[in-house]
């Protein structure tokens, strides 16, 4: 299975790449298929390629249902 996430552009790199953070977890990656990207933009990231950008209200609601899922596990490890 593959998982593309959305993650903030946090700062834009020479050869089309860029930083993007995550949580506090950054990590370059290649924007060479969206050279459109800016800083404080959201894009898809799969396999260390952005693959699209994503509108910040999508992307907020996105990393909004992770993070309750993320919650959910850690609760159910935890009665376990």
């Amino acid at each position: 299975m593959c998982l593309a996430l959305p993650v903030r552009v946090a700062a834009l790199l020479p050869d089309e790449m860029a930083t993007v953070d995550l949580g506090g977890v950054r990590k370059d990656i290649s924007i060479a298929l969206t050279p459109e990207a800016r800083v404080g933009d959201y894009v898809i990231v799969h396999v260390g390629h952005a693959i699209g950008l994503l509108d910040t209200e999508e992307a907020e609601r996105t990393l909004a249902l992770f993070a309750e899922l993320n919650a959910q596990n850690v609760q159910q490890e935890i009665a376990s």
